[in-house]
């Protein structure tokens, strides 16, 4: 991992709800082109820290830096524009329209062109419009082939594997340089799983200015994707490392595990 520049760190990040602490002086870095996993048990922290990190909640104390600058006071919409994209636990998808038209959601940011083109000139709107549908098809290409026969099928009628994966190709829409991934093998089975995994890997090789952190209880992904694994509970990091590293750590199996009972 030596000689990668960091993209991204917080430092002592803190947030609490009224007396409870959700974050505990919480410094995580990102390095560029890496696959970082944040791994923990429910209720520790992991998605609060996403959702500190893309604006949703404001700290109550520290700091996140992106690219030399401090992300504090910063909506989630500017963050996004900054080159932080992200998917969600639960799906954020819109079931009626089209694969196609949920990526082209995610390509927001980069639009140009709005209501007075629309209005008076139409026709950079529609080459913007054509220029990003080009985007998606190609994204698509990368990503899953398949995908790209049925992008004008509703994505209410796709299994549950082909949503995550429509959900992933959304976020990677809008060009960022660090994709959070929430529980992305959410709801599916463990063949499922390595299918979309083996695609996350493809879309790494494919993308080298990206980096990836992931949140997963499937320790098999973790394992499998995450050159850095970072373990915390109760707001707080226990371990860092390799997988290896932090799995064989007594404080992650305890948090796993529970504390083991020595009987007399």
């Amino acid at each position: 991992m030596s000689g990668k520049k960091t993209l991204f760190y917080s430092t002592d990040l803190e947030i609490h709800f009224g007396g409870l602490y959700a974050l505990q002086k919480i410094n995580i870095d990102i390095l560029e082109n890496e696959i970082l996993g944040l791994i923990g048990p429910n209720g520790s922290g992991k998605t609060t820290f996403f959702n500190v990190i893309t604006g949703i909640y404001k700290p109550t104390a520290g700091d996140i830096t992106y690219k030399g600058e401090s992300l504090l006071g910063k909506e989630p919409y500017q963050i996004s524009r900054m080159g932080i994209s992200r998917t969600y636990q639960s799906s954020r998808l819109c079931l009626e329209l089209s694969l196609l038209d949920n990526v082209l959601i995610g390509m927001h940011n980069r639009q140009k062109q709005g209501y007075f083109s629309a209005i008076f000139s139409r026709r950079k709107m529609i080459a913007e419009v054509a220029d990003f549908q080009d985007r998606v098809v190609e994204l698509l290409d990368v990503f899953n082939p398949d995908l790209k026969e049925r992008m004008f099928r509703p994505v209410g009628e796709l299994p549950q594997i082909d949503r995550r994966r429509v959900e992933v190709c959304r976020a990677m829409a809008a060009e960022p340089t660090i994709i959070l991934l929430d529980e992305p093998s959410a709801g599916m089975t463990p063949d499922e799983t390595r299918e979309l995994m083996e695609d996350i890997r493809k879309v790494r090789a494919s993308m080298s200015d990206v980096s990836i952190m992931i949140i997963e209880h499937d320790m098999s992904v973790i394992s499998s994707v995450s050159e850095r694994v970072i373990a915390i509970n109760f707001g707080e990091e226990i371990a860092r490392g390799t997988y290896e590293e932090v799995a064989g750590t007594p404080a992650v199996r305890e948090a796993y595990l529970g504390k083991e009972v020595v009987h007399e």
